[in-house]
């Protein structure tokens, strides 16, 4: 008998080394889980038929869906017909609105559809708006930094959760924006998941490291949305261009990569079959390429002064929308400009806003130029 399990134990082990070989050679951790992907597109017009004929041509390469348009979201037949429409297609899906006075409406969703509906994209821009002197920004004055963050936070969540004191925004729902600046203070104020703007001719790994940083430290979670690249058509930048920028979102670790399709009027799309085609390659992409659980311990963090709210678009840009440029930013700017070319995709951009130096990043290097190493 001992000589019978003794043979039984050694075969074990020769097959143990051989799995555990081949996991090494093939460089997976069978214990990794793989990453949670949503990828689809922003429809911001209302056309329930156009709606359907896009969905069902892009259901068989994604698997998200942003209902963008209030002509839907406050019509309750067409909101209705569309989730489930997009239920059956088996979507994940989240409707945006900016009038708490529908949200009876979406409550409807969620019991109806609730494990496709992921949440409320409530307003846009908002961070982005402070800085270019948006007309219902939250702050038009302040007394310094501090002050300004302060009002933003206070007034940007008063606004989220408590817009009118007898239709309160439900605390249980996934609050959604997109923005293309400020995004740490769109996250204090209440915000779930931003997905960070890819457009015009702004920087996207600026705007990745800015995005991913604050959801990183704030423990929550970050996308990206393809945007406009010209204000008249064709709006939206070339297929190839769209596929390159798809798969820098994806390795940068982007939980949503979404793609905006509506003109200026809001009366139709944009996209054209060749960014259809780039869709589908890019979901080729991502089934060939699946992404695991990341380590956010291989990246570098630069620290920002508490309530430095600098747009990062050039040296000029301005602070809090308040304050013009001044030496700190011009100095900030330059400074991150030298460690993009050097980090890449490893460098987040956070605050030094109660940061605890852990070993959630591998370096910590200060606006003042002083470097821990957990």
């Amino acid at each position: 008998m001992k000589t019978k399990y003794s043979v039984i134990f050694i075969a074990f082990l020769l097959i143990a080394s051989i799995l555990l070989a081949s996991v090494s050679l093939s460089g997976e951790n069978p214990m990794e889980e793989e990453q949670e992907f949503f990828f689809g597109i922003d429809v911001a017009y209302d056309d329930p038929a156009d709606i359907k004929k896009l969905i069902d041509e892009v259901s068989p390469y994604t698997n998200f869906f942003l209902l963008g348009s209030t002509g839907i979201s406050h019509n309750a037949t067409k909101l209705n017909d569309l989730c489930q429409y997009l239920y059956d297609k088996n979507l994940y899906f989240i409707v945006y609105d900016e009038d708490p006075r529908s949200l009876s409406l979406l409550r409807d969703v969620e019991m109806e559809w609730g494990d496709k509906f992921l949440g409320l994209e409530y307003e846009d821009e908002i961070g982005g708006g402070q800085l270019d002197v948006w007309e219902y920004r939250p702050v038009n004055e302040a007394t310094n930094h501090s002050d300004a963050s302060d009002r933003f936070v206070r007034e940007l969540n008063r606004y989220l959760r408590f817009p009118f004191p007898l239709r309160p925004i439900p605390s249980d729902f996934p609050l959604f924006t997109a923005d293309y600046a400020l995004y740490w203070f769109d996250y204090k104020a209440g915000y779930d998941t931003v997905l960070a703007e890819f457009g015009w001719n702004y920087s996207r790994q600026i705007n990745v490291a800015l995005c991913r940083g604050a959801a990183t430290i704030q423990n929550k979670d970050w996308g990206v949305i393809i945007t406009w690249t010209y204000d008249s058509p064709p709006y939206i930048e070339s297929a190839t261009e769209l596929y390159d920028d798809l798969v820098l979102a994806y390795e940068n670790g982007a939980k949503y990569v979404v793609v905006f399709d509506s003109n200026e009027d809001y009366t139709g799309g944009i996209l054209k079959p060749d960014h259809l085609d780039a869709m589908e390659q890019f979901w080729k992409y991502t089934k060939e390429h699946p992404r695991r659980q990341a380590q956010n311990n291989d990246r570098v963090a630069y620290v920002l002064p508490k309530d430095f709210a600098y747009g990062f678009r050039g040296p000029d840009d301005k602070i809090w929308g308040l304050w013009e440029a001044d030496a700190a930013s011009f100095e900030i700017s330059e400074t991150v400009g030298s460690l993009l070319p050097e980090y890449g995709r490893k460098l987040d951009i956070i605050y030094d806003d109660g940061l605890k130096l852990d070993g959630t990043y591998n370096k910590y290097i200060f606006w003042n130029s002083s470097v821990i190493v957990p």
